[in-house]
């Protein structure tokens, strides 16, 4: 799923903008017409968050829910440069952890 697209500085009428490629949107048409914004973490590394206009209104209170718990985990995660890749001995150790627990239907 995660799949990098280079970009390029350009002039959009009197600002400045970033252009992105058409496979980005051809991939990923949910973030047509969307909106967003562009949070820096250090002088030479940014963050683009770009938000779908979401349509079931039964799951929008789940999905905000849900972006905003993102957010936060990603903000916490990049702070301080501490984050790490999620390794093999890490899931081994998790799934020690959760061995034998049985779940409860509701």
């Amino acid at each position: 799923m995660s799949n990098s697209y280079n970009i390029r500085s350009t002039k959009i009428g009197n600002s400045a903008g970033f252009r992105l490629p058409a496979d980005f949107y051809r991939e990923h048409p949910q973030f047509a017409n969307a909106d967003g914004w562009i949070e820096v973490l250090s002088p030479d590394t940014a963050i683009v968050r770009i938000v779908p206009q979401l349509h079931d209104d039964e799951d929008a209170e789940d999905s905000l829910l849900m972006r905003l718990f993102l957010d936060f985990a990603t903000t916490e995660a990049l702070k301080n440069n501490t984050l790490q890749p999620y390794t093999t001995e890490m899931s081994k150790a998790a799934h020690q952890l959760i061995e034998g627990v049985e779940l409860e239907d509701e």
